[in-house]
């Protein structure tokens, strides 16, 4: 009898100490998908566009005018994705989206500060971050917007330095304008853009001026 009673309890055991074993893989493989570094973003150099080829023209517009299209393009560039996120312009630049987590999603929302480059391009410094109720270091939630939200590929998200670097001169429009950006106050609603317009576009020869 007592021969009898030592196999239940050795089986007991072995069992407990599998779901130990199982549920230590499954924390640590939580913590190191969480913790798990993100490379480093490659930002685009700040090349000033050549002005000797091209005229220019300032074109001035409306923080609602600007928001319109930058949502109707995010619109077509997240179309059959998963993946869905949209830009308010309000006093600053506000982001609101999801992200997965595990098997479900959890509501996003970054407020960042627009710079103006010298060049032209911008850089969106982050302000303040949160995502559902989870409390997550920035730069974590900066490496989840890198890797589940997508850009287009002249937007560059530098989770290290928790911010995004927007390349509007590198923009590929089919006009083969090239866009600047001359002056972003978003509280005082005055946004101005500088058009490029090659003269080779217009079948013009530099060499004629």
């Amino acid at each position: 009898m007592k021969r009898q009673n030592k196999q239940p309890k050795s089986k007991w055991k072995k069992l407990f100490y599998t779901l130990l074993t199982v549920n230590i893989v499954i924390v640590a493989v939580i913590i190191s998908f969480i913790f798990w570094p993100v490379s480093d973003s490659t930002i685009p150099s700040q090349e000033k566009v050549d002005e000797q080829k091209s005229s220019q023209f300032i074109v001035r517009t409306t923080k609602s005018n600007l928001n319109d299209l930058v949502n109707a393009y995010l619109d077509k560039l997240l179309d059959n994705t998963r993946h869905h996120y949209s830009i308010e312009l309000e006093e600053d630049v506000h982001l609101l989206g999801e992200l997965p987590v595990f098997s479900t999603t959890i509501p996003l929302s970054v407020h960042f500060e627009p710079i103006v480059q010298e060049n032209g391009d911008v850089i969106l410094e982050q302000k303040s971050i949160s995502v559902g109720l989870l409390e997550l270091p920035n730069q974590k939630i900066m490496e989840y917007i890198k890797k589940y939200l997508p850009m287009p590929k002249w937007v560059t998200v530098n989770p290290k330095e928790e911010e995004i670097y927007v390349a509007v001169t590198n923009m590929d429009i089919r006009s083969n304008f090239k866009v600047s950006i001359e002056h972003l106050d978003l509280e005082a609603n005055n946004l101005a853009f500088k058009i490029h317009v090659p003269y080779q576009t217009l079948g013009i020869k530099p060499n004629n001026y």
